[in-house]
């Protein structure tokens, strides 16, 4: 008897517990989906974000940036600011799934898949999250996203930090999922969280800029971004050309060649006539320009900008390089636009030009330029100071000594993305 309740007792634990499993359905029930390259469910009720991963061990491009930053250019943190991009993909284990960055920094160009599995073997992943999977059915698996949201992707606190602008951490009661700027779309899927550091001894460049020292907030993007396909055609580095690229051990190189290999970065063009003298793209490279730009300034940063189409001419390619006006309803940080952003800061510093790129073979698939507004009037005051004329009444040749100024640091910085 005894026996026989013992076994009643556990196929009753069994049956509660197979009764307390929720569906998907159930789990997402009040959620609003979001579909696109990855499948999303946003519960307001809650502030979350739950996944739906479908392709297991298939690889993705994600990276971090700063939708708002913090206006300081001795801190660093600007509006627009990129960070490393990583190739992830997600892995099951048990009940969880794994979101892991592969190493490219080491391999093997090799038909030979055990020899590129030595080379796998012999040198460190990065675990960069484990998820409990909350549910699943035959097409995938649910995932709460939003921890892996609400950190300091971009590592805001360090950069304060090495600025030696105050002790912060992240203070999740103060952090929340921003979900106007959640989106999915066929090759991208976008996510942005506001995120709040509380700390003290806030430094002078940080006292600046900060209505409250105490708590410093900003909107952190994160990016899940389709891999380009394999049609991309590398080009090896010369270091007498001033491009930038990527480099990488290749063990499976001839014991007398340079085991290291070396890449440019570039953006992927290709003629649609490859026999014609001078033929339009297959697809142009198309830049935006920020519509927070005021004009004069933002028809002069895109004429400047524009001045790259003659190179592409002299190679051979009409209208291959364009300037377009950033559509109304984009979200810059969406990796479908090559930007050129107009940031403010409280004091003059630094535009550069940068991108996001395909660290497998160097394509460019974001290029992102960072142009200071307190530039043209440090180039007004320069205009000023030359000419003798400070009657700011008569002042049409400083203002477009200044505007022309503009024109050449629009070319320059796009320069560097390209």
């Amino acid at each position: 008897m005894k026996k026989l309740c013992i076994f009643y007792l556990l196929i009753s634990i069994s049956y509660l517990g197979i009764a307390q499993t929720k569906t998907i359905d159930e789990l997402t029930k009040n959620t609003v989906l979001k579909e696109g390259f990855f499948d999303f469910y946003y519960n307001d009720n809650q502030g979350k974000v739950l996944l739906f991963v479908k392709n297991l061990n298939s690889e993705f491009l994600y990276y971090p940036s700063l939708a708002h930053g913090i206006g300081s250019n001795d801190i660093g943190l600007d509006r627009g600011r990129l960070s490393s991009e990583r190739i992830v993909k997600f892995e099951k284990h048990g009940s969880k799934l794994l979101l892991i960055e592969s190493n490219y920094k080491f391999r093997a160009l090799s038909n030979d898949p055990l020899e590129k599995a030595a080379v796998k073997e012999s040198f460190a992943s990065s675990v960069l999250f484990g998820f409990e999977i909350l549910g699943q059915n035959d097409s995938g698996f649910l995932i709460d996203l939003s921890q892996f949201l609400l950190t300091d992707a971009v590592e805001a606190i360090e950069d304060i930090s090495n600025s030696k602008q105050g002790s912060y951490s992240l203070d999740l009661s103060r952090s929340a999922i921003y979900e106007p700027m959640c989106k999915s779309f066929p090759d991208n899927t976008e996510f942005q969280t506001i995120i709040t550091l509380k700390g003290n001894n806030a430094g002078k460049y940080l006292s600046e800029v900060a209505p409250n020292t105490n708590y410093i907030s900003m909107h952190q993007h994160h990016s899940f971004v389709r891999l380009p396909d394999d049609n991309f055609k590398m080009r090896e580095f010369d270091p007498r050309i001033g491009y930038g690229g990527i480099d990488f051990y290749d063990f499976a190189t001839a014991i007398n060649k340079p085991i290291v290999k070396k890449y440019i970065s570039r953006h992927r063009l290709y003629k649609k006539d490859p026999n014609a003298v001078v033929s339009e793209p297959v697809k142009p490279i198309v830049y935006y320009m920020d519509r927070g730009a005021p004009e004069p300034i933002r028809s002069a940063l895109m004429e400047g900008a524009s001045w790259w189409n003659q190179a592409f001419e002299a190679a051979g390619y009409k209208n291959a390089f364009q300037i377009k006006l950033m559509p109304e309803d984009a979200d810059p940080m969406d990796i479908r636009y090559n930007l050129i952003q107009w940031v403010h800061r409280s004091t003059r510093g630094w535009s550069y030009g940068s991108s996001i790129i395909d660290p497998r073979s160097g394509e460019i698939i974001k290029g992102k330029v960072t142009l200071g507004s307190l530039r043209v009037r440090q180039d007004y005051l320069i205009a000023q100071g030359l000419a003798g004329n400070f009657d700011t009444g008569n002042d049409d040749e400083l203002l477009k000594m200044s505007i022309d100024r503009l024109k050449q640091l629009a070319a320059h910085e796009v320069g560097h993305t390209l």
